[in-house]
């Protein structure tokens, strides 16, 4: 689904991101590790058009769009959950989904499917987003980015500060989602046996490069959870 080739992005005179190559594929989660301060999120801004690339190309089912605005991407089929999840705290639950449909044709309905996803959803319904937990938090920020109904899901370390069974329940969503076959979903994360769990494939970063790739099942003989240590 997306392919991004020798990827290159600078902050001042600071080299972040160095010729970063990756693909996603159909039915499959790929799990990018690293440090804090490695490159990810800025690999994931990069991705979705928040951080424009200075040397590179990204293509999406096929035709470029390292070109194309954040909007475009998202209307072409990716859907992005923000590190700190950024929900609009004023609005309620249900304004808050409604905003993943912002630009498709007015009166589109919520996916019931979002309600089976994450059923607290549909009880938290008409409560303001900032008063949700943030384990409700983060489900309400998925759910936005699925809305529309994406091919591709890019989710920047949503267990990040979450409670435990939160985070079981988060698992559990995106595996279900790559199993049906039409979504490819890129995973950010720093809890190591959260993305091993889930991965197909990997990829660790280092100082803005990837410096390790492959099968999820072979994270462990790899030492992989060495890599990303803290």
């Amino acid at each position: 689904m997306l392919k991004a080739q020798n990827l290159n992005q600078y902050y001042g005179g600071s080299h972040i991101l160095r010729d970063v190559s990756l693909q996603t594929t159909l039915g499959q989660v790929t799990v990018l590790l690293g440090r804090n301060g490695v490159g990810k999120t800025t690999l994931l801004k990069s991705l979705m058009g928040l951080v424009p690339i200075k040397t590179g190309s990204i293509e999406f089912d096929g035709h470029p769009i390292d070109k194309a605005t954040p909007y475009e991407r998202a209307r072409a089929g990716i859907g992005y959950v923000p590190q700190g999840r950024e929900i609009f705290a004023r609005l309620t639950v249900e304004e808050n989904l409604r905003m993943g449909l912002a630009y498709r044709p007015a009166g589109t309905p919520i996916p019931a499917e979002l309600y089976e996803l994450f059923p607290v959803l549909r009880q938290m319904l008409h409560r303001r987003g900032g008063d949700l937990s943030g384990g409700q938090q983060q489900q309400l920020a998925i759910a936005r980015a699925l809305a529309a109904g994406p091919r591709l899901l890019i989710l920047d370390e949503p267990t990040e500060g979450i409670q435990p069974s939160i985070i079981k329940d988060i698992g559990r969503v995106i595996r279900m989602l790559a199993d049906r076959g039409d979504m490819a979903i890129l995973l950010c994360e720093q809890y190591y046996d959260f993305a091993e769990e889930l991965a197909d494939d990997y990829l660790v970063m280092e100082r803005g490069e990837v410096i390790a790739r492959g099968p999820g099942a072979e994270m462990a003989d790899k030492g992989i959870r060495q890599l990303v240590a803290i």
